[in-house]
């Protein structure tokens, strides 16, 4: 490492979003150094080690298939895996996996340290160095400058951070780590707007004093997955979790605690996740509700340790002993650390731009819970595209941008820069319209080929994703000609499925349309050997045919809104007719198009209908001049 030399792209903070941005930067060619506040904690889960879930797990393979690392790295670290929403539609199925911790960072740890254009380096950050409105470098505590053409915030929810376990509070970032105070300092000396949130985290139990035998337990899958696709699918069995629920005596003693709570005494007054809320928030707020489910998780079974998924609490630790010790299955429980409540800055994300720059300091980008989210999963693929659109900085390319019809990664970020947030933003199917063509079987088809044109999905990975789609279009063709025969044999089979009986011969394919019809039945009548990975993927498309058709549809229409950009001549405050409100949510925030200006709160389809025009009449004096007219 040279002090004196200048890198291409500069990443503050080694968590999720970190790790991401620097891998993606430093494998589009950027020389690129990352700065960590400790080389132990890359990658660190201080809350769930889990990864995955209902819109997180899609966002995973949406990463993989860019060329990011995150679903190698929960593969490698995966002691307990699942399928969520199985009796749901294929739109909102997912994986989700119990990881360990230690092994999940260890393997970005190397990925960091094997990769050539990266330089890694332990050092607390105090001063970001912004030069003629661009961000240049940053500071050390040492008193060492390093100065790059972009710098990349992913500082987590380290910024003046503080711990809250009952009536006692102090600075301090996750688990014990050194809050970023000066950092935060610093970031609030460039104008960004700067707000304060608010997430908890669970107690962690010592596994030998559970009492797991009386306790209902769920098991791995016990067929292989992955959630890479370019990963070998394992049989991960070596854990079990397990469920129990609190009680009346456990609301009770919350209750009784409540006067110490830093949630109802004032010591906190930040907003926390709305969808995660601590479990003395539930039991306050919702006094009708007798009981709430709780996962018991080990997080490895080597370090004996297990969190207590829906448990969050910053309550004070006699509350906390007292509490777990009346769940069932905990009555002799040991914890090993307690929960507690973090308050840290955030940067109110309708400052940026949509491929993560802010809008006020040139080549500066942000990434993660910086941006007011919540997650692993959400910060890892900020950090992918903010690293993506550093690099395309330094090599003087137009920025890389997804859609909200293209990934949930693009509803993400499109949701932050247009609408902003006031509590910890977790990405939800629900905030999704496009589901059914965002579904977490058809990543690589969305974004395979645009990882690889931008130069960070590898050649032999980009060369397995079109050996797979063209074994997959095979075998549509073949299913496509196959005919089943009304056979006794054949019928049997539906019948024992509820489906109706054949009076005639059909082609496979008609067959497997049929709701109840399954590839795995497919696959044994027409003696199949393609993977059940790839035979799932065809079902789920002939099943949604005609909806995903409909929904295509939609987005060609939503297309042509977001294809209209808004030139840099328009000015809002010269628009007649645009309403207060809507004139000043568009000053403030300055979308790139005429879909973005529709999606902000605030803004009605009138002042859009306004702003088009005004695009028009703009475009078409434009070209009137460029034909030689007056255009007076």
């Amino acid at each position: 490492m040279d002090i004196n030399e200048k890198y291409d792209v500069i990443v503050i903070g080694s968590g999720h979003a970190g790790c991401e941005a620097a891998l993606a930067a430093a494998r589009m060619g950027c020389r690129t150094l990352i700065l960590s506040l400790y080389l132990d904690s890359i990658a660190m889960m201080p809350c769930n080690p889990s990864i995955g879930g209902p819109a997180k797990g899609h966002i995973v393979r949406e990463i993989d298939a860019l060329g990011g690392e995150c679903a190698a790295a929960a593969d490698e670290a995966t002691r307990h895996l699942r399928w969520l929403n199985t009796s749901k539609g294929a739109a909102v199925r997912t994986l989700r996996a119990q990881c360990s911790p230690r092994v999940y960072s260890d393997h970005y740890r190397t990925a960091l340290l094997t990769e050539k254009n990266i330089m890694l380096h332990q050092a607390q950050a105090t001063d970001l160095l912004i030069s003629g409105g661009s961000a240049v470098g940053v500071k050390i505590r040492t008193g060492q400058k390093f100065f790059a053409s972009c710098v990349i915030l992913a500082t987590g929810t380290y910024l003046d951070s503080k711990i809250h376990i009952g009536l006692t509070k102090h600075k301090s970032g996750p688990l014990g780590m050194v809050a970023a105070t000066e950092f935060a300092r610093s970031l609030r000396k460039t104008g960004l707007e700067i707000g304060r949130l608010r997430t908890d985290t669970t107690p962690r139990l010592h596994a030998d004093t559970v009492d797991w035998d009386i306790l209902d337990c769920q098991r791995s899958l016990k067929e292989p997955a992955a959630f890479s696709h370019f990963g070998n699918k394992k049989i991960y069995d070596e854990m079990i979790c397990g469920l129990t629920r609190t009680n009346e005596k456990t609301h009770e003693i919350i209750k009784k605690y409540a006067d110490r709570s830093p949630l109802f005494t004032g010591r906190i007054e930040t907003k926390g996740p709305r969808y995660c809320p601590s479990i003395d928030d539930k039991i306050m707020k919702f006094p009708e509700k007798d009981t709430h489910p709780i996962f018991l998780e080990p997080i490895t079974s080597e370090c004996r340790e297990v969190y207590m998924q829906n448990f969050s609490t910053s309550m004070c630790l006699e509350a906390q002993l007292e509490s777990v010790r009346t769940i069932k299955g905990c009555e002799h429980a040991h914890i090993l650390r307690p929960g507690y409540a973090i308050e840290y800055d955030f940067i109110v994300p309708t400052q940026l731009s949509p491929w993560l720059e802010t809008k006020s300091v040139k080549n500066l980008f942000l990434a993660g819970q910086i941006n007011g989210t919540s997650g692993y999963e959400e910060a890892a693929g900020q950090g992918l595209i903010a690293g993506i659109n550093a690099a395309r900085r330094v090599q003087g390319r137009e920025p890389f941008v997804l859609r909200r019809d293209e990934a949930y990664i693009g509803v993400l970020i499109d949701d932050l820069v247009t609408k902003g947030t006031e509590e910890p933003y977790r990405m939800l199917t629900s905030r999704c319209e496009y589901r059914l063509i965002l579904r977490h079987d058809n990543a690589d088809d969305r974004l395979c080929a645009k990882g690889y044109e931008i130069g960070l999905l590898p050649e032999e990975k980009y060369s397995a994703y079109i050996a797979r789609t063209k074994e997959r279009k095979e075998e549509e063709r073949r299913i496509a000609e196959y005919k089943i025969h009304a056979t006794d044999e054949i019928n049997k089979k539906l019948e024992s499925i509820g489906s109706s009986l054949l009076t005639e011969g059909i082609t496979a394919e008609e067959l497997l349309r049929r709701p109840e019809v399954n590839w795995q039945i497919i696959a044994e009548i027409t003696s199949s050997h393609l993977d059940n990975e790839i035979g799932n993927k065809i079902s789920d498309a002939l099943k949604y045919e005609g909806y995903v058709a409909r929904q295509n549809r939609q987005v060609e229409k939503f297309r042509k809104m977001e294809l209209l950009k808004i030139p840099s001549y328009i000015k809002y405050s010269e628009i007649t007719g645009l309403s207060a409100e809507g004139r000043s949510k568009l000053e403030k925030i300055m979308p790139a198009t005429l879909g973005q200006a529709g999606r902000i709160p605030g803004v009605p389809p009138t002042d859009i209908q306004l702003l088009w025009v005004a695009i028009e009449s703009g475009r078409r004096g434009a070209e009137r001049t460029s034909n030689g007219k007056s255009i007076c």
